[in-house]
């Protein structure tokens, strides 16, 4: 089942903005900087006009070999620096593969569970309620369910990125919440809970089309992802909330994620969603603008 796109048009403290795509690239602004980064989906023509471009603090590249791309700059820019976005406070790096580690196109998904978990802590008087996140990468989903009242598990097979997560609830005042924060393989982490016996309220999936574990385990979605969902569904609690599984995998549909969402869920009462993530642009003193393509989600909430 699709759902209409509900597109992220930001909240009134972010200091990212998309200003405007076109020619696969967008210029973005980023805390007190604008940049240009590759965007592969943006076949069109910009809006802005090609001065509003010229004048980005900074431009990268992305190449072709293993050390991703460069980044070219026209001022002073900080590689690190933090800002405030989703209501969460960031810490931002300009890596070498163009990654910063904010990904607006989720913020529209963080408010939907933290709607969520408000409404069930109140009809369960504060009852607590178990969050799994795996790749949880820099730890915006995690954040946003910690900041609504849930208990964390955040699993990432990178120790860097996990320490950089820590770093960004520190920042948001969260650093003494319930959040256990691991690294581990997402799914010999998951294979392990089902055979303890653990489960959860919610599930958080973003996986990546090839990834690798802390001990060079190889994650391959093809290959990987439907044990993976599988082991899933195995610890997902009679009194489940909600699952979220977003992805960024070419040539995976809303259809195709539903569908997969459904070796999850499958039996339980409740609402399916499926949908493109989005960002729009509000460049040129537009409040919403046109929308860029940034992945694709499925998600399962239950009937209240």
């Amino acid at each position: 089942m699709t759902t209409p796109i509900q597109a992220n048009v930001g909240k009134p403290n972010d200091e990212y903005a998309l200003l405007d795509t076109g020619r696969m690239k967008k210029l973005e602004t980023v805390g007190a900087y604008t940049l240009v980064r590759p965007a592969p989906q943006a076949v069109w023509e910009p809006s802005l006009d090609e001065t509003d471009w010229r004048r980005a603090d900074g431009v990268y590249t992305r190449d072709t070999g293993e050390d991703g791309g460069r980044w070219t700059f026209h001022k002073k820019v900080l590689r690190e620096f933090d800002l405030i976005y989703g209501n969460l406070n960031l810490r931002i790096k300009l890596t070498n593969f163009g990654h910063m580690g904010l990904f607006p196109e989720q913020a529209a998904n963080w408010d939907w569970m933290r709607a969520a978990i408000r409404r069930r802590l109140e009809q369960t008087n504060g009852r607590n309620l178990y969050v799994l996140n795996l790749f949880g990468y820099t730890g915006g989903s995690t954040l946003a369910c910690s900041q609504a009242g849930a208990h964390l598990v955040h699993v990432d097979a990178a120790k860097g990125v996990v320490d950089w997560a820590r770093k960004n609830a520190q920042l948001s005042a969260l650093e003494d919440r319930p959040i256990r924060w691991l690294v581990d393989d997402a799914l010999k982490f998951v294979q392990r809970e089902e055979r303890r016996g653990n489960s959860y309220q919610a599930i958080i999936l973003d996986p990546p089309t090839f990834g690798r574990g802390p001990k060079g385990e190889v994650f391959k979605i093809e290959d990987d992802l439907v044990p993976l969902l599988q082991s899933c569904r195995a610890i997902l609690a009679k009194d489940a909330l909600f699952v979220l599984y977003s992805c960024h995998t070419p040539g995976f549909t809303p259809i195709t994620m539903a569908n997969q969402l459904d070796i999850v869920v499958s039996g339980r009462r409740g609402k399916v969603e499926a949908a493109e993530m989005v960002v729009a642009e509000r460049g040129a003193g537009k409040e919403s603008g046109r929308l860029l393509p940034s992945g694709v989600y499925a998600r399962w909430l239950a009937d209240a």
